[in-house]
């Protein structure tokens, strides 16, 4: 975490990860349905070894393309799912629509306030976007 007299940043501490059988697709995908940004991409030709994607709202992913060796190599391509808080859903679920994303959970209100739509990217991964934002702290 670094400090000054206006402002407090928290470095990311939660990436989570998934595995891709075309992953530099999945990167333009991600970039043209959702909005990440990538941050950087390691690898060569069409095989990516680690890439970073930032979330426009804070935090970020990581993905890479399926092989050999790599430390999720047990874990089948398009396997995983997450949920995003965003303040425009509805905005998002055109944006999504536009981009080809397969819509699972149409737009929607929710009974703990929430309102929000889940949909799967080409290769299977669930994403899930809404305005809940949590609990909050409950100690």
């Amino acid at each position: 975490m670094t400090e000054n007299a206006n402002t407090t940043t928290v470095a990311t501490a939660l990436w989570p990860s998934f595995v891709y059988r075309d992953a530099p697709a999945a990167i333009t995908f991600l970039h043209n349905a959702f909005g990440f940004v990538e941050r950087a991409r390691y690898g060569d030709g069409d095989t990516v070894d680690h890439a970073e994607l930032s979330w426009p709202g804070g935090g970020g992913i990581m993905l890479g393309s399926q092989r050999e060796g790599m430390a999720l190599d047990q874990l089948p391509p398009g396997t995983g799912s997450v949920y995003i808080v965003v303040d425009d859903p509805d905005g998002l679920y055109a944006r999504a629509q536009a981009a080809g994303a397969t819509i699972t959970r149409e737009l929607r209100d929710e009974d703990y306030g929430s309102r929000g739509f889940t949909c799967r990217d080409p290769e299977g991964v669930y994403w899930s976007f809404g305005t809940y934002a949590g609990a909050g702290d409950r100690d």
